[in-house]
């Protein structure tokens, strides 16, 4: 991960960042799967709390980040993003993980799961088991995204956390891992 480059989204009237950064994220993700890259991850400089911000950082090195910019995989964002040159990480940057966080959000899901897994219990059994206030919610940034399995949307709430020291790794089709850092600057 010596090598990084940004992608920001521009002002736009008619399509609000949230919205830009879903479709943005969505074709990083084709071309990363497509492609079977394990070693470009992300991290977004400019999230708050409760939002992605309007950057996404691409991190890797420079061979790698060169072959994926070498796909046409931004076609249609052009006229949304401006796109930075691939450059060297600074040397005292920090670093962070950049992970998938998942809530148990839905009590029914976790009931019809049960039922599946516990034949002969009767639905009144599990909804004492499993009551509604069981569910959790997350208050992280996320990004709405559609499964490309399935066809259903869903929202891909994301975590970037202090890990200190680097760990390398490898990435996932979202350019996302539980162990590998990415650096933070």
């Amino acid at each position: 991960m010596d090598h990084y480059l940004e992608i920001q989204l521009l002002a736009d009237p008619e399509f609000p960042a949230p919205i830009l950064m879903n479709a943005l994220f969505a074709k990083l993700h084709r071309v990363l799967v497509q492609r079977e890259n394990k070693r470009i991850g992300i991290s977004f400089p400019t999230a708050t709390p409760n939002h992605l911000g309007q950057r996404l950082r691409l991190h890797g090195t420079a061979a790698e980040l060169d072959g994926l910019m070498a796909q046409p995989w931004l076609k249609g964002m052009r006229d949304h993003t401006e796109v930075s040159a691939i450059v060297n990480v600074p040397g005292n940057a920090q670093h962070i993980r950049v992970q998938r966080m998942q809530a148990k959000s839905s009590a029914e899901r976790l009931r019809r799961r049960y039922l599946h897994r516990h034949p002969g219990t009767t639905e009144e059994e599990v909804r004492n088991l499993i009551p509604g206030m069981v569910e959790k919610k997350l208050n992280l940034p996320y990004l709405r995204l559609k499964s490309t399995s399935s066809g259903q949307d869903f929202a891909l709430f994301l975590q970037q956390s202090q890990a200190g020291q680097p760990v390398a790794g490898e990435f996932n089709g979202y350019g996302l891992s539980r162990t590998a850092t990415v650096p933070w600057f």
